[in-house]
């Protein structure tokens, strides 16, 4: 949505109106869904792998009490200040809650619904580098390279439109097609934005008219992601609606069928929603309880969508759904046994946070995401500050804890986000891995130093960039893998590069995990394998999952610093990765995943996710678009 996924993870397009202390005017943050979402939370089981809703918001003057479209916002008489759509609800009761042609009979209303803050908004800081003009000659580059990417995107359109119309997903080698997301078409949505961003609007009206015909009332699941139906079908949306500024009410009307539809799966004793929702039980009367093992990327990433949906409609249900989750996580934030973390699953039945691992990468990541992000939304209107102070607090101490530096050939000033493990005794272990999934931190943290005034951690930010960089540049395909595992530095000393210890690093590993064959080998041989049969480049120390998933996270942050510094080396940066991708991915039919990274043109998988389009290659034309298009100060990714 031009707002998530991430897990930012479809380019969501969300406004929200801003009234600045001092101005008369509002603003309207909007909010791009790219599929995060930014970042959606993933999974190393194959086949099953998302990023969550990455968003962004802009600003443009509107009347406080009207639409984009110039009708009047219905007020709340107990609220008259407030600049938001904010009509009191309608209270529901058993058997008035309706979606599409269905009935969902409630047995857990909500008696007081929670509200948008009171009060003005503030004038958020600006974001963006201010870009000098540019000469003949990096037009010329910039401009060969953006059509390089649009020639890209045009050929797994095409494929799409050919091979699996109407359908979730491509499958990029056979020109086959799957139903992944619940079969209402994910790719088709999810892409929505993308389309008008390059400009191709007789495909994104023709991409309009389709989706006017998706049933949201049916599906052949028997259990939908929620998380998963949220960032790519609301966000999507969502996020086209806002970025046409409301010129396709049908967007809005598709968008409200989705919510609906998502809402039920609140109905639980304690509001938390059901995140694997078994929709036909509940819909006959089944009785509901949140799960009792649910990933916080999961229930947190629903955030931005269901407030931006309360904010087009004036009703408060969605933004109340949401606001709950965030008020527990906020109640438990000091008392998990990492403070200021979440560990990457919670008990949503009790509301307890007991589990003990913890990172900002897969599972995780977009729930961390989303509170810069709603707090921008809101237009910083936050109840004592309240996103604000949960951000603070839990980018402190991933800082302190999370984020390492890894001892590289090349002594590079690099950081990784990694993964914690709290013992019985509540010390702290780090795992020194590193996720595809993770790269979107460098871009948030970003983000977080500039509308929070925290200019220290832009240091921090550029570091978590480049190493994602690095990752991508030490393969031998120049795509970084989706895990792996490298030497953390001691951060009480310099960080030269040792090669014994690099292989003792490699020979633990080996022997952490070998059987067979290799438990006749002695150590020198096992290194040997590791290292030149095995394929483990120096600085890794052992390669995970060395598949490329198409996923947006790297080219998401390295845009978003480049539009914050301005730094022109990142241009270069961007340009090799996607040159790099097309090159090993490229299909008759579109772009496929690939099996190894650290082989050149390694075997391909049939699967192409709806984020190759609706957010990977967003974030690629849009490094090389102008700075003015999707400005950070117009917009929050």
């Amino acid at each position: 949505m031009f707002m998530p996924r991430r897990r930012i993870t479809s380019l969501v397009l969300a406004s929200i109106l801003v009234l600045a202390t001092w101005y008369v005017y509002s603003l309207q943050h909007i909010a791009l869904h790219a599929t995060k979402v930014k970042t959606r939370p993933g999974y190393r089981t194959k086949g099953k792998s998302s990023t969550s809703s990455s968003t962004s918001y802009g600003y443009n003057d509107v009347p406080s009490n009207t639409s984009e479209d110039g009708r009047p916002f219905p007020q709340d008489t107990t609220d008259p200040d407030s600049p938001e759509v904010v009509g009191p609800p309608p209270r529901f009761t058993k058997g008035q809650h309706t979606f599409g042609t269905r009935k969902f009979f409630e047995q857990n209303p909500v008696k007081d619904y929670k509200y948008f803050s009171k009060g003005l908004p503030y004038k958020l800081s600006q974001v963006q580098h201010d870009f000098d003009a540019e000469t003949d000659e990096a037009k010329a580059i910039r401009l060969q390279r953006l059509g390089a990417v649009k020639s890209s995107f045009e050929h797994s359109w095409a494929g799409y439109k050919a091979h699996a119309w109407m359908k979730d997903e491509l499958s990029p080698l056979d020109g086959g097609s799957v139903q992944a997301f619940g079969g209402w078409a994910a790719t088709l949505v999810d892409t929505l934005d993308t389309l008008w961003i390059m400009g191709l609007e007789e495909e994104f009206d023709e991409a309009v008219n389709a989706a006017k015909d998706i049933d949201f009332n049916s599906t052949s699941e028997s259990m939908l992601n929620i998380f998963e139906t949220t960032i790519r079908y609301l966000g999507g949306f969502l996020g086209a609606y806002d970025l046409t500024g409301g010129t396709y009410p049908v967007l809005l009307q598709k968008a409200t069928e989705v919510g609906d539809l998502l809402y039920c799966a609140f109905d639980t004793p304690n509001r938390m929603p059901v995140t694997r929702w078994k929709w036909k039980e509940a819909l006959e009367g089944a009785q509901q309880t949140a799960g009792t093992a649910t990933l916080i990327a999961e229930i947190g990433s629903l955030t931005l969508e269901f407030t931006r949906l309360s904010q087009l409609t004036g009703n408060l249900k969605y933004y109340d759904a949401v606001k709950r989750i965030l008020d527990e996580f906020e109640k438990y934030q000091s008392y998990t046994s990492l403070p200021g973390l979440w560990p990457i699953l919670m008990n949503a039945k009790t509301i307890s946070f007991e589990d003990n691992s913890y990172t900002l990468g897969s599972m995780a990541d977009s729930w961390y995401e989303y509170l810069p992000k709603q707090h921008m939304l809101i237009g910083g209107r936050d109840d004592e500050d309240q996103l604000k102070n949960m951000y603070d607090f839990a980018i402190t101490t991933a800082i302190n804890n999370v984020f390492f530096q890894p001892m590289t050939p090349d002594n590079k000033d690099i950081l990784m986000s990694g993964a914690v493990v709290v013992d019985s005794s509540t010390r702290t272990r780090l795992s020194p891995q590193g996720q595809h999934l993770g790269c979107y931190t460098g871009g948030m943290v970003g983000i977080g130093a500039k509308i929070f005034d925290k200019p220290e951690q832009m240091n921090t930010a550029r570091k978590l960039v480049d190493g994602c960089i690095w990752a991508y540049d030490n393969m031998p395909s120049g795509i970084m893998p989706e895990q792996f595992f490298m030497v953390p530095c001691d951060m009480n000393s310099d960080c030269q590069w040792d090669e014994k210890k690099w292989e003792a690093a490699v020979l633990g590993r080996a022997k952490g995990k070998k059987d067979g064959d290799e438990e006749t080998r002695t150590d020198a041989q096992l290194l040997n394998h590791t290292i030149h049969e095995d394929k483990t480049p120096r600085g890794f120390t052992e390669i995970w999952d060395a598949r490329y998933l198409l996923r947006p996270e790297a080219i998401e942050s390295v845009f978003v610093l480049y539009r914050l510094t301005g730094d022109a080396d990142l241009l270069d940066s961007a340009w090799r990765m996607f040159s790099n991708i097309e090159r090993n991915t490229r299909t008759e039919f579109g772009n496929a995943m690939i099996s190894d990274v650290r082989i050149d043109k390694s075997a391909k998988q049939n699967k192409m996710e709806s984020f190759w389009t609706a957010e990977t290659l967003k974030y690629f034309y849009l490094i090389f678009s102008e700075s003015s298009v999707v400005s950070l100060d117009e917009y929050v990714l």
